[in-house]
């Protein structure tokens, strides 16, 4: 080797090779749990699926990976095809890996320190036969801290984040601090999604503003940064990620289906 020439290890060129055949990463990340950050990733993932792009969704929620759940999932397990991890497939193509599918049991808790949570978040990216993807959507966990930190590290070259809050003072307390993480790490924010954002009756279509509403775009324009929109409180979003079939699938017509849709879209023309 030529003399002051860094040294390249084999995880290295694995995690490159992996990297090069991804066009776009779109990460969901919130300031704090709760706010349906999940919920917003496989919504977004699908529907990015739903317009024919080659779409991978990972979910290094590694203690609560609440992913497969949403996309009818739970009883699906990893292959392995020439050394690789193949991930599961979702409806419309979406490949989706999760530590879901490495558990023994669905209730099994996973009890692991920093350096361990990073060891398996590479894996996924350099050992899951991901192939060529237009976008890989990268699930969180709440919050800015191993795994956020690993994910920065892994793929420093990430399109943006997609900050998740809901119209709380407290949740975009912390929403603030995920857009002060982004500029830390120089991953730029593509903008930020108001979920939670109002309740809009079935029966009669009225809307009520059970967490108030507008708090997610004021937060977006006091901190310069885009606001994606709003989505509302619909019975259909529980009801469809319960059944495992993401709201963009079960109920297209609904306000919560087109909202995810325009926030896509929004999404596509600013990751190009």
């Amino acid at each position: 080797m030529a003399k002051g020439r860094p040294m390249i290890s084999e995880g290295d060129l694995k995690l490159d090779e992996s990297l090069k055949k991804i066009k776009h990463v779109v990460i969901v990340i919130s300031g704090k749990g709760g706010v349906g950050k999940s919920t917003v990733s496989s919504n977004l993932a699908m529907a990015f699926a739903m317009k024919g792009l080659r779409t991978g969704l990972m979910d290094v929620d590694i203690h609560g990976p609440n992913i497969p759940k949403m996309l009818g999932l739970e009883d699906a397990h990893m292959m392995i095809e020439n050394d690789k991890l193949v991930p599961v497939d979702a409806a419309h193509g979406l490949k989706v890996m999760s530590m879901a599918f490495l558990l023994p049991e669905k209730d099994a808790p996973v009890a692991w320190r920093g350096p361990i949570k990073m060891g398996a978040i590479r894996q996924f990216i350099e050992d899951v036969a991901w192939g060529d993807l237009d976008h890989l959507v990268v699930d969180m966990p709440p919050g800015t801290g191993d795994e956020a930190l690993s994910i920065i590290q892994l793929i420093p070259k990430a399109d943006g984040m997609v900050v998740v809050t809901t119209p709380q003072d407290v949740a975009l307390l912390d929403s603030r601090k995920s857009i002060v993480f982004g500029a830390s790490v120089k991953i730029p924010i593509i903008g930020i999604v108001e979920n939670m954002s109002g309740f809009v009756c079935p029966h009669c279509g009225e809307r009520v503003d059970i967490f108030k509403t507008g708090g997610g775009e004021n937060t977006a324009t006091e901190m310069g940064v885009p606001f994606l929109g709003r989505i509302p409180i619909e019975p259909g979003i529980v009801t469809s990620s319960d059944s495992g079939i993401p709201v963009v699938i079960s109920s297209p017509d609904s306000e919560s289906a087109k909202a995810f849709i325009d926030i896509a879209d929004k999404v596509i023309r600013t990751v190009g």
